[in-house]
């Protein structure tokens, strides 16, 4: 049997690569638009404090601020991109370098904007807008509703006017910033650069090396005592560090609420949801929501229990599939013809756009050396989305595909429906295309399977990403909640109250039917997405609208595939509590949440 070998870049179909002259036909093009930026910079530099003087400056700086803006996404795009392909190519590793430090300089340049809007009498501001009416009445349009584009954007500014500070002071947090981001960095270098686990082995006594990459997939073989020692051993390590890290942590958490406090939050959380116009309420009752319904997950850990056929369950039982994972592969093809099978209640219209993205390269197919792992969909404004994979066949690839799509489709209605500013969605729903597309999938590969152990496995699939999603990013957020809640009273934060509170809490949520075995109390020292703070709840938010709106959808509720289409065409046009709600779905109430469960509860009592 030939040995598996990575591919080179240069060994790579062109079918098989995305098609980055649609961004870029020549790298000269790319050149003319990275001056072409640095020149827009200059003059964006001139026009500060002239926003009093009018609409007329006011609409031209905005114009300013919009295109050179648009054009450095492009830059940006391409640049990391390039670089994605191949991490080893030293040019375009100094390409996206020099982005990064064009977009740093970009961010300084534009710095004074929103200071000076703030300093704008909302009279003066008033009068503008009116001007633009009056211009309007007299026929004079295209001014008058060039001007009326940037009103949301102007109040997304102006609503936050009483957290916004003078513009020295606003300049001296600003470079505070870099400060603030110094336990994050620290963080990454350790977890990424510098921590090293020791090689493990398995029943068969074979030394295997474990490294972050490694770890997950260690814990999904059906070797116990692999998952076992990979467990422990990868513990130890952070258990050695837990000092330094829990230092790390509290330097985090110390930096958001004094950042918080410095303008004029009550607490770091609601600096951090406010950014996204969600109301704290949200946050907190997801947690309360998830916290009544916790015997759901007490169910489902007996359930894996009995099925293992374990005496006792533990923290390194529960990664592996519960019953055996169907030995499939699929062709690309085959992948996208079972994802187009799967999303066809979303119409021809989105069948075609999909067809679309399928047949004018917009993937990045297969892995090669140095490419970027794992997924995902990006890309400018136009011409289209992007997808980076690293398709290996597996079923899991299959709704890799169909998630990283729902991505790119979101992006594509957004973009062609809205202006540049508006385009982009926010993290909050960012989530929902793409798990929408999932449910739907899940739903019709068990409705055509025949196979009782393939449906068996779809459903474990499924049941896992509830556990993964909703509960444990829930637990997560109550984690940063708690922690976050003891700094802002004034608390200091060590490694024996960090792994007390969240040892506590693995016991709350998995129930007595888990050994939570005590090294699972050093877990939060290595999740990444701590040192954004309050990040992590909208993946189980935006799960959850995910399912409801599928529940919807499979239900052929009357209209709501034009409903979903208005939501995905909505960007950032609206908050995105209203933007859910054109679909039905309220989430500053429990009842999505509610709802969700109820379709774990249903897929939980099919298995059982």
């Amino acid at each position: 049997m030939e040995e598996y070998r990575i591919i080179s870049r240069a060994e790579q179909k062109t079918e098989d690569t995305w098609n980055m002259e649609d961004l870029y036909a020549s790298e000269d093009l790319y050149d003319k638009d990275r001056e072409k930026t640095e020149r827009m910079m200059e003059r964006f530099s001139s026009f500060q404090g002239r926003l009093s003087r009018g609409p007329k400056e006011l609409l031209e700086t905005l114009r300013l601020y919009e295109e050179m803006n648009r054009t450095f996404e492009k830059l940006y795009v391409y640049a990391n991109q390039k670089y994605h392909e191949d991490t080893a190519n030293a040019k375009y590793q100094k390409m996206s370098q020099e982005a990064q430090l064009l977009g740093t300089r970009l961010s300084q340049c534009t710095a004074w904007l929103e200071p000076e809007l703030l300093t704008l009498p909302e009279e003066k501001l008033g009068s503008y807008f009116g001007a633009c009416e009056a211009a309007n009445a007299a026929g004079q349009t295209a001014e008058a509703d060039a001007l009326s584009m940037y009103k949301r954007f102007i109040e997304q500014i102006t609503r936050r006017k009483e957290h916004v500070l003078d513009a020295d002071t606003e300049a001296l947090l600003s470079k505070a910033g870099d400060l603030g981001q110094a336990p994050s960095n620290i963080f990454s270098m350790f977890n990424n650069a510098d921590i090293r686990f020791p090689d493990v082995c398995g029943s068969d006594g074979k030394a295997l090396p474990l490294t972050q990459g490694s770890y997950i997939s260690m814990l999904q073989k059906e070797d116990r005592t692999l998952r076992r020692n990979a467990f422990q051993s990868l513990y130890s390590v952070y258990a050695q560090f837990e000092n330094t890290l829990a230092a790390v942590y509290y330097a985090n958490a110390r930096q958001a609420d004094f950042f918080a406090k410095e303008h004029h939050y009550a607490s770091s959380m609601k600096e951090a949801l406010d950014i996204n116009e969600i109301p704290v309420s949200v946050y907190h009752s997801l947690i309360e929501t998830i916290n009544r319904r916790l015997p759901l997950m007490h169910r489902y850990m007996e359930l894996r229990k009995r099925l293992m056929g374990l005496d006792e369950l533990h923290m390194y039982d529960i990664y592996t599939p519960m019953v055996r994972c169907p030995q499939k592969t699929y062709s690309f093809e085959e992948a996208k013809e079972i994802v187009r099978r799967g999303l066809a209640p979303l119409g021809e219209d989105y069948l075609a756009i999909l067809q679309e993205g399928f047949d004018n390269r917009w993937i990045d197919v297969y892995e090669n050396t140095g490419k970027r792992t794992g997924a995902y969909s990006w890309g400018a404004y136009e011409p289209h989305p992007y997808v980076l994979l690293n398709f290996h066949g597996g079923l899991k690839d299959v709704f890799t595909l169909a998630h990283e799509m729902g991505h790119s489709l979101h992006s594509w209605y957004s973009n062609h429906t809205q202006p540049y500013l508006y385009a982009g969605y926010r993290i909050f729903v960012a989530e929902v295309a793409s798990t929408c597309n999932e449910a739907l999938l899940i739903h019709d590969l068990m409705e055509r399977s025949t196979d009782e152990d393939e449906k068996k496995y779809l459903i474990n699939y499924f049941l896992e990403q509830f556990r993964t999603t909703m509960y444990r990013q829930t637990m997560f957020a109550e984690f940063e909640m708690l922690t976050h809640q003891a700094v802002q009273r004034g608390e200091a934060l060590t490694a024996e109250t960090l792994n007390q509170c969240y040892l506590e809490l693995n016991q709350r949520y998995f129930g007595s039917n888990m050994v939570v075995d005590e090294e699972i109390s050093h877990e939060w020292s290595r999740i990444p997405h701590f040192y954004n703070p309050f990040y992590v709840y909208q993946y189980a938010t935006g799960f959850a609208a995910a399912i409801a709106i599928s529940s919807k959808i499979l239900s052929n509720e009357p209209g709501i595939v034009e409903k979903y289409k208005r939501f995905l065409s909505g960007g950032s046009s609206k908050n995105p509590i209203d933007l859910l709600k054109i679909c039905g779905v309220d989430m500053s109430t429990p009842e999505p949440v509610e709802a969700a469960l109820d379709v774990f509860e249903q897929y939980l009592s099919k298995m059982e």
